[in-house]
């Protein structure tokens, strides 16, 4: 059974209020009643109540981690690898620096989050205005996020430059002989969709191409198989395919394949992903990082020197990592040479 407050009191013949200012030092007590105490509750077991503590010191070392790319209705993030993987590396982040990760709904009832006894948020993603960055601010409670959700808040930021990112993958698929790049992306006003979305028009409009650009109002694997489909489907069909909406580069390989196209042969392909098996599937699959690993380790440091009371309004550019596999090898001759596979 576990060993109480009182039966410390009643085994060291003292009083509980004694007790708590021994075990807590506090209180006026002589230095050998404290030592006492002490030794009684070790005899015993005894082991205090670390959160009752830390709430009544007005803390509880704990950081909400919420993802809210997609927010019209619940999902769960971490089936994707690149949440997975931040929300393991933030959890070892926090831990490493004594706090703990709460993983918490990407939507939910209004304030239903401010229920929860938190000192910090880092919030991944967030939607245009997003509520939960204004209803933590509005309680007091540290957010950690992105550029343009903390902009005129004074708190910490993290973010990655997208549309640099995507240009560097549209160029090498550009150089190595891709003329009709088609892209899919989420419909969702998450400023990674919004901005890389945005670039990547832009970037056709440069070059006269007309865009070939899918976006999907939801996540999932089953719709983006469906917009692979579809873009293989056309008249003229892409010679080139950039997935920003994370899915598993094998099962990419095997819907372009069912439709009669190779990779490299027929189509290029990059992904934003995470997935650990990008690079030994056949062929191997390029992929755009961004970063899970240092995401955590700034993100967390940055925002529990703020809790702590060391931080600014301090933020943290990063720039993306364009992993260049088999996929999107450059070819010999140029593409627009190459003849079309027949469609089935």
């Amino acid at each position: 059974m576990r060993v109480r407050l009182v039966d410390v009191a009643r085994a060291a013949g003292v009083s509980k209020t004694t007790v708590s200012d021994a075990l807590n030092g506090t209180g006026r007590l002589p230095e050998a009643t404290r030592e006492h105490v002490r030794q009684v509750a070790r005899s015993l077991g005894y082991r205090p109540n670390a959160t009752a503590r830390l709430l009544r010191a007005g803390h509880t070392r704990l950081i909400g981690l919420a993802a809210r790319e997609y927010v019209a209705g619940p999902w769960v993030y971490t089936e994707l690898a690149y949440f997975a993987q931040l929300s393991t590396l933030c959890s070892r982040e926090a831990l490493a620096r004594g706090y703990g990760i709460v993983l918490l709904p990407n939507t939910g009832p209004d304030d239903c989050w401010l229920e929860l006894p938190l000192d910090g948020v880092f919030i991944v993603d967030p939607v245009a205005g997003d509520p939960l960055v204004g209803d933590f601010l509005s309680a007091g409670i540290p957010v950690l996020s992105d550029r343009r959700a903390m902009e005129d808040t004074g708190g910490p930021w993290i973010d990655f430059d997208y549309a640099l990112a995507v240009r560097q993958v549209l160029d090498h698929l550009e150089a190595a002989g891709a003329r009709r790049v088609a892209a899919i992306a989420g419909a969702t006003t998450a400023a990674f969709h919004q901005d890389s979305a945005r670039a990547y028009l832009d970037w056709c409009a440069e070059r006269h191409s007309e865009p070939r650009l899918v976006s999907l109002a939801e996540p999932g694997l089953e719709g983006t198989l469906a917009a692979v489909d579809t873009l293989l489907a056309a008249d003229e069909p892409p010679d080139a395919l950039f997935s920003l909406v994370e899915a598993s580069p094998a099962l990419l390989l095997d819907a372009i394949r069912r439709r009669g196209r190779s990779v490299p042969g027929d189509l290029l392909l990059v992904c934003a992903t995470e997935d650990p098996t990008a690079p030994y599937t056949d062929p191997p699959v390029s992929t755009l990082s961004f970063l899970p690993e240092e995401t955590a380790r700034v993100g967390i440091e940055l925002l529990v020197d703020r809790i702590e009371g060391r931080g600014s309004g301090d933020g943290r550019l990063l720039r993306a990592r364009l992993d260049i596999r088999a996929s999107s090898a450059l070819l010999l001759e140029p593409r627009s040479e190459r003849p079309n596979s027949v469609k089935l």
